[in-house]
């Protein structure tokens, strides 16, 4: 879908105005539903939310309301998978908050891999000139409703930097989308594996 400006802000209207909704105090009850709600994920997310499909992003120590929110989004119709899509679409507002809060609180399995040296070299110059460090914070753990890079899996972050070039991922207020526009595919690569090699 692609936003116009004032589109983008009705997004994010939207989005603020259901989050106050959604993110009211984690109580102990919904953070003890988690473990049980998040068995669902595992067969796509991995264990604890550490994928081993390079496909499918690891949820495990994602900022709690970046994963409400995108839950969100998924069951509001606004942004579309075939999994999660109809996955969301059962959940309740306690359901999100829920799996949101298991998720933060998982560690982050460093994956078995290392980024290549040019992205070592390539990737830091990257992310300060693309604003990657800017909104996913100078460690690229994400906070808030912004996710966490580091340590994600290479050819999920590729999918989803193509995704926000192509004007085709779901953009929230349009930021993702601008910023994807001057990164070739040699640095969507470089990104990619820089960012999951970080730990």
């Amino acid at each position: 879908m692609i936003f116009t400006f004032a589109s983008g802000r009705a997004a994010a209207t939207f989005v603020a105005a259901a989050l106050l909704f959604v993110m009211s105090p984690v109580g102990a009850q919904a953070a003890d539903a988690g473990p049980q709600k998040a068995q669902a994920c595992v067969a796509c997310h991995g264990p604890e939310g550490n994928s081993a499909n390079p496909a499918v992003p690891s949820l495990a120590g994602q900022p709690a309301q970046f994963i409400a929110t995108q839950l969100l989004m998924f069951r509001e119709g606004r942004r579309k998978d075939a999994q999660m899509s109809p996955f969301a679409a059962g959940l309740s507002n306690a359901d999100l908050n829920s799996l949101a809060a298991y998720f933060a609180a998982q560690k982050l399995a460093p994956l078995a891999r290392a980024a290549d040296a040019a992205s070592t070299e390539a990737g830091p110059r990257l992310a300060s000139q693309h604003n990657c460090t800017q909104c996913h914070g100078a460690t690229l753990m994400g906070q808030q409703h912004i996710p966490r890079l580091a340590g994600q899996q290479a050819e999920y972050l590729k999918a989803q930097l193509r995704g926000f070039k192509a004007s085709t991922r779901f953009d929230m207020d349009g930021q993702m989308t601008s910023a994807a526009q001057a990164l070739s595919e040699a640095d969507i690569a470089l990104l990619a594996d820089y960012m999951a090699g970080l730990k």
